[in-house]
């Protein structure tokens, strides 16, 4: 099988276990909300129509942790939070582009793919750390620049939104 033939196979199942991931009810919040996410086909909404999160729910989700050196920081930095797919699944998010916005209402258009086959995560900590909303917290998207070197470019920088708030799925 061609290198081209295994990338979309392998893409084609992520978005089909992204797809078939169970429904499960889920909580709402108990501490203050730092992510919400919309659109219009979550199926695990608990504020309304979307899904909010505060920091324990988040924590509590499958993620990783990755020293690595960005653009934006000095030095190696240990980033650690949940999958960016985990987060997308507990709220029951179907869609094709994510709408990554910024405290500033800065907005990232990121393609669901990334979050299906490469292992984003909305980091929460910095260095074992709590991020500040002065550190680029509460929520940044990092991806694995300490596993896959060919990430590190413009295109991937540009989707690396910090002092997020706010992820609106589309179609």
């Amino acid at each position: 099988m061609n290198t081209m033939a295994l990338k979309l196979l392998i893409t084609a199942a992520a978005f089909i276990s992204l797809a078939a991931a169970p429904t499960m009810a889920l909580d709402a919040p108990k501490g203050e909300v730092i992510l919400t996410i919309k659109g219009s086909d979550l199926a695990n909404p608990n504020a309304g129509e979307t899904a909010q999160f505060d920091l324990a729910m988040l924590e509590a989700l499958a993620g990783r942790s990755g020293k690595m050196e960005t653009p934006w920081t000095k030095g190696e930095i240990e980033f650690s939070g949940p999958f960016l797919r985990t987060v997308l699944e507990a709220a029951g998010a179907k869609g094709t582009t994510l709408n990554v916005k910024a405290l500033n209402d800065y907005v990232a258009v990121v393609p669901m793919e990334d979050a299906a086959t490469i292992d984003t995560i909305l980091a929460t900590r910095m260095n074992g750390e709590l991020m500040s909303i002065r550190d680029k917290g509460p929520l940044f998207l990092i991806y694995p620049f300490d596993t896959d070197s060919s990430l590190y470019n413009e295109k991937y920088f540009s989707r690396s939104v910090w002092q997020i708030k706010e992820i609106e799925v589309t179609q």
